[in-house]
């Protein structure tokens, strides 16, 4: 039986000499693999439907184990991003992200829209810092992870001068810093920007200008959380530090 999905394909690997095995991130289904026989074929139908962050529609013939992919539709090649280098590293690393964070065949409409809405902000040329910050922030929940970001994590004051403790866990205010040592000191843009970053709907994102020193304190904190909470080791981080390090010489 086929039945019809939304979704963006976030892995890709050989399989034989002309299949591929292709991870879909559907809105209806959640996180799906699916065969497609010959699509390494140049001129198969499914070649350019199958590659990596296209968005559209899948006619999947289900299964207890791998799918079947019948045909496509494309809604959105993301071309821009495959063509360009920088772009690839941010979006590997977020369909990476996704994909390490997500367990199969989990629906998670709202994740769907997120990642969707990324990919097309990244071809549309935003900030790819910016965004990148955003869906790492967001992708906090989906880890099971919620740092407090509206209060002093020791003793719940909402006002103040704030720094980020790893250890507690969130924002240590003024009054607390001795409790945490090591705790990261960050202006009060990176304050803003963190909150902003974990509650806000993407869907109104406008134009935001953050300057490069923001910039580094908040990958700063996002990274070391991640480091020291989420548990996962990914190829596409290294590879979009070792990109940004170029850029940064550039």
């Amino acid at each position: 039986m086929f039945q019809k999905c939304e979704g963006i394909v976030i892995r890709t690997t050989d399989y034989g000499e002309n299949n591929k095995i292709v991870t879909l991130f559907t809105r209806e289904w959640g996180k799906v693999g699916v065969m497609a026989r010959g699509a390494k074929k140049p001129s198969s139908r499914l070649a350019s439907i199958t590659q990596l962050f296209t968005y559209g529609y899948f006619l999947v013939q289900r299964s207890t184990g791998l799918g079947g992919l019948q045909q496509g539709e494309t809604i959105a090649t993301m071309r821009r991003i495959r063509e360009d280098i920088f772009l690839t590293a941010h979006a590997s690393y977020i369909v990476e992200l996704t994909d390490k964070s997500t367990d199969d065949k989990k629906t998670n409409p709202y994740l769907f829209e997120l990642l969707q809405q990324t990919l097309h902000y990244m071809n549309e040329g935003l900030d790819l810092d910016v965004l990148t910050s955003i869906y790492e922030m967001k992708m906090l929940q989906v880890l099971g992870l919620y740092p407090i970001l509206d209060r002093c994590s020791v003793c719940g004051n909402s006002d103040g001068q704030f720094a980020f403790s790893i250890r507690e866990g969130g924002f240590l205010c003024h009054r607390c810093l001795s409790k945490d040592p090591y705790h990261l000191k960050i202006s009060q843009a990176t304050v803003k920007l963190l909150r902003l970053f974990y509650y806000f709907d993407l869907n109104r994102l406008g134009k935001i200008d953050v300057k490069p020193e923001t910039k580094n304190e908040l990958k700063k904190v996002i990274n070391t959380y991640y480091d020291e909470y989420s548990g996962l080791s990914l190829k596409t981080k290294k590879f979009l530090n070792q990109i940004e390090n170029l850029r940064g010489s550039l």
